[in-house]
């Protein structure tokens, strides 16, 4: 008699079903996934919404670190130590739905599950290849292209399909935290980009793909 074949393990429904060390979390704006300091006891996945991660100094300045959106994961330090801490704060910055997942569910289905792995990989590789292009970008480019780039990201122009109509709420402080100036210069460059036609910003910002120019090309190509 012919054993019937296993079926195959389902990455995608794993991580939009709540199960055993897993449940799905609903957040609001500006909830809290987990605070700096915080132990390292679980890894989310953002299903759905917009969050960022911001770090604070000994001396209490915040920085935003990074952006997050849907098909990221939180939290992953959590594999490195079971009793370590955070080293961010993850906020919701719109509504939020994310599967909470215990370190010891996470580590479990990572060593047993290869498409699971595969992928947790991939979404690490990203990132690293993110932050690095973050930090090329602080060191070598002008705040205005940083904003521009920001802005691109946030409108996920980096991504495969139809780009994001308006961004989610964001505020120019936050912007000005992440690119590493002030508020007063991301209202200047916000204000050209639209004047130039590159973004509509009424409450709201709606990005075009022309805003690529400022990135692609010199700055003296458009500043006039």
């Amino acid at each position: 008699m012919v054993k019937p074949e296993k079926p195959g393990f389902d990455v995608y429904a794993f991580l939009a079903s709540a199960g055993l060390g897993r449940r799905i979390i609903q957040l609001a704006p500006k909830e809290v996934f987990f605070w700096q300091g915080d132990p390292t006891d679980s890894v989310f996945y953002l299903q759905h919404g917009r969050a960022k991660i911001t770090v604070v100094s000994h001396t209490g300045k915040e920085a935003t670190v990074t952006l997050l959106s849907a098909g990221d994961f939180v939290g992953e330090e959590a594999l490195v130590a079971a009793s370590g801490r955070r080293l961010a704060t993850a906020t919701a910055i719109t509504s939020c739905t994310a599967l909470k997942i215990t370190r010891d569910e996470m580590v479990r289905v990572m060593r047993k599950e290869h498409s699971f792995s595969e992928l947790f990989l991939k979404f690490l590789l990203a990132r690293s290849m993110r932050v690095q292009a973050d930090l090329v970008d602080q060191i070598f480019n002008s705040s205005e292209k940083r904003l521009a780039r920001v802005l691109l990201l946030m409108a996920e122009f980096d991504k495969p399909g139809k780009p994001e109509q308006y961004l989610p709420r964001i505020t120019q402080e936050t912007l000005a935290e992440m690119i590493g100036t002030t508020r007063s210069r991301v209202s200047f460059f916000m204000n050209r980009f639209r004047k130039l036609g590159f973004i509509e910003y009424d409450g709201r910002i709606k990005v075009h793909k022309s805003l690529l120019n400022v990135v692609l090309y010199d700055e003296s190509s458009i500043h006039d």
